[in-house]
């Protein structure tokens, strides 16, 4: 009996301290993100979980279901392309794959709205582990996590589950897991997640640099060789390379050519003369969306900007991604791979400023959501302090502050 007692004594104590140790941070940023949009959509009387009225890869999703790769009639509302008589969704594929799965359950009714959330807090939980992973502390990896989410024009993007922002968000939840995987020494699933990103934001392509230069780095500092090194790295590019046939394979079947997604067959570019992209299309985006103020002065006196304004205002954690890399150059602790990330970085910004229309009506710089991710792995690497210091904490509170009434606006 007294073994026994002792045997329970142990176990309950084992349990005891592991739940002391244990990091119950995740769940407190996942209770407060349900309690913040049940809120945030009770006062703007929307419906936090339901179907968008800008449902494209639910339609595809459904034409997929009848062994369709078209659609089966126009939507006047949509942004689709037409080719040969044919409506086609104009948009990536791999947004449609979970939807695929849905319409089983809930047919075109989709719960796109509750979708997007869900992508931003799985992205969201990535970032924290990343954070902690690097030696951060638990409030500064919850408020650089916080940061990039609901500091930033993500916000925005998550009250409709519209196809532009599904993209965006899936991109951003599939990059931020690749980017913690590969930090892991998980090359595989991490370079499969990657490519599945492509799939929804091609520009995105970017990161595949990255994360064969973060594993790289990572193994030779471990003293891997270059034969362990390489064979680790086959299966995840082997699998990359089978994801790029299959969108190679689709965008042929749609429109002959294995590099069409199909935006240029929107009328826009196809009929209407319009260029969607063209260096021409950067001066105007630069002074918008890199330099332009957030509120206009008008005949009702100053109004917040609908049509854009700079990206370092609407995304804040652009400022320490660049406060961060003048420290380290004038620290001298700019390596290799920090060059790489922002000549990535820079390179994918130049890209997006090449757009005709840089996302139209939106609050802040929508496209930028998809450089997020650039400035969470650069704040991981060597060389910065692992806790937010008081000004970050200010500019944190401010950032979210400032994006809750900048959505708020834009929705009413």
């Amino acid at each position: 009996m007294n073994h026994f007692c002792h045997f329970v004594g142990g176990a309950c104590g084992n349990i005891y301290r592991r739940a002391r140790r244990a990091d119950y941070t995740p769940l407190l940023l996942c209770w407060a993100t349900a309690v913040f949009y049940c809120v945030l959509c009770a006062l703007m009387g929307r419906n936090p979980i339901g179907p968008s009225g800008y449902c494209t890869y639910t339609l595809q999703a459904l034409a997929w279901r009848d062994g369709q790769i078209c659609l089966s009639q126009d939507y006047p509302w949509l942004e689709l392309a037409i080719y040969q008589g044919k409506y086609f969704v104009s948009f990536p594929p791999v947004p449609s794959v979970p939807l695929y799965l849905l319409t089983f359950l809930f047919g075109k009714n989709t719960p796109d709205h509750l979708m997007v959330k869900l992508y931003m807090l799985f992205g969201l939980l990535a970032i924290y582990r990343m954070m902690r992973d690097a030696g951060y502390d638990k409030a500064s990896a919850a408020g650089l996590s916080l940061l990039c989410s609901f500091g930033s024009c993500l916000l925005a993007l998550t009250l409709d589950g519209a196809v532009w922002y599904q993209a965006q968000l899936l991109a951003y939840m599939l990059t931020c897991l690749a980017l913690l995987l590969m930090l892991r020494d998980h090359p595989t699933p991490a370079l499969l997640l990657y490519a599945l990103a492509v799939g929804c934001r091609p520009f995105n392509v970017l990161y595949g640099l990255l994360l064969y230069a973060l594993y790289i780095d990572k193994a030779r500092r471990d003293g891997q060789a270059w034969s362990t090194l390489l064979h680790r790295l086959i299966p995840g590019t082997l699998l990359g390379l089978f994801v790029a046939a299959a969108y190679a394979l689709y965008n042929y079947a749609r429109f002959g050519n294995p590099l069409e997604f199909g935006h240029n067959y929107l009328p826009e570019f196809s009929t209407q003369g319009g260029t969607q992209f063209a260096l021409w299309h950067i001066p105007a985006n630069f002074k918008t969306f890199v330099l332009g103020l957030p509120f206009s002065e008008g005949m009702d006196g100053w109004t917040l900007n609908q049509f854009g304004f700079s990206f370092l205002l609407a995304s804040p954690i652009f400022i320490l991604l660049l406060v961060q890399c003048a420290a380290d150059l004038c620290a001298r602790r700019f390596t290799l791979l920090k060059g790489g990330l922002m000549l990535c970085f820079i390179l994918h910004l130049l890209l997006l400023l090449m757009h005709r229309t840089f996302g139209g009506y939106q609050f802040g710089a929508r496209y930028t959501c998809d450089m997020i991710p650039y400035a969470v792995l650069y704040l991981c690497l060597p060389g910065r302090r692992r806790s937010l210091r008081v000004w970050e904490w200010c500019l944190l509170a401010a950032a979210i502050g400032f994006c809750v009434y900048g959505t708020a606006s834009m929705a009413l």
